[in-house]
């Protein structure tokens, strides 16, 4: 007597262009850039015996590890935390669309924070002990209990600190081949500040949604107007004090040119107040250029000077 065997289900594949969709290269700049701030900030603190070949690596090294690994960690992360809301409002993500199976968008975000910090302890204590504060944030900002990001304030906090004032002042450490200088160390409080009202720009788009999840962004919490003001006075307020600081330190030229890139700014401002929903994409893409550009004319203005 025969027996009919059932076909068996094909298996199901994770896809190499999924993992890296939940890893978010477009995300990866904004710590890239601000590492490399921080790295040129503290060349006047870099040893004299330090060994130029190798110092170059761990740098080379280090933008790896700002932006693919642990940018793309907390990316993942956040992807496998907001799956159940990727669902509804993002069916063709990675995870929701089952071109990642079961858990194993759980397994990519918690690989890769092992080789995120894996990869800093290699480059020294300080590096190490900033990669794994910013694991902590990310993890922290996505997944219970602390889920961060259900609170505009603490959220957003946590994804500028992570992704500015800490990838700042890696860079700077691991050129300094130490604590970096209180100088550098400034830079990288202030524009971590600012960066807190960028974040807020990702928000506008959200409203209903947020509202929905119970998510408190801050134009979920207190409206879109006065959510927008809020934004441009954070982004704006660190700005002023760089500028002060600059021309304190005598760098006169990079203190004019932070200025003049703020008041670009504030013109920009004046056209996404208007609108902030259906301008906050476009202000993103052009007044945050200028936002950046002035970390870096002030991070050369630390390791260069005027």
């Amino acid at each position: 007597m025969s027996r009919t065997v059932a076909p068996s289900a094909p298996l199901t594949r994770i896809q190499p262009s999924a993992v890296l969709a939940v890893l978010k290269p477009v995300t990866w700049f904004a710590p890239i850039w601000a590492f490399a701030c921080g790295a040129i900030s503290s060349i006047p603190a870099m040893p004299a015996e330090a060994d130029g070949a190798r110092l170059f690596l761990d740098v080379a090294l280090g933008l790896v590890l700002a932006g693919p690994l642990l940018c793309g960690a907390s990316q993942a992360v956040n992807d496998w935390f907001d799956r159940h809301v990727d669902a509804i409002n993002e069916p063709h993500r990675p995870i929701p669309s089952g071109r990642l199976p079961g858990r194993s968008g759980l397994a990519v975000a918690i690989l890769w924070t092992a080789l995120s910090l894996l990869v800093a302890a290699c480059l020294g204590p300080i590096v190490f002990a900033a990669a794994a504060l910013g694991c902590a944030f990310s993890w922290a900002y996505s997944a219970p209990p602390f889920r961060l990001k259900r609170d505009g304030w603490l959220g957003n906090a946590s994804v500028a600190i992570s992704y500015e004032g800490l990838a700042w002042m890696t860079g700077a450490a691991l050129v300094a081949q130490g604590l970096p200088s209180v100088e550098t160390l400034l830079l990288a409080a202030l524009y971590s500040l600012g960066a807190h009202g960028i974040m807020t720009l990702n928000d506008f788009k959200s409203v209903k949604g947020d509202r929905q999840f119970g998510i408190m962004s801050l134009p979920a919490r207190y409206g879109v107007a006065l959510a927008s003001r809020i934004a441009c006075w954070v982004m704006a307020a660190p700005q002023i004090v760089v500028v002060g600081l600059l021309l304190s330190w005598d760098e006169t030229l990079a203190g004019a040119i932070v200025a003049a890139l703020l008041i670009g700014q504030g013109t920009l401002m004046r056209r996404f107040l208007k609108d902030p929903e259906a301008e906050a994409i476009r202000y993103n893409a052009t007044g945050t250029g200028l936002y950046v550009l002035g970390m870096m004319v002030a991070a050369v203005a630390l390791g260069v000077g005027s």
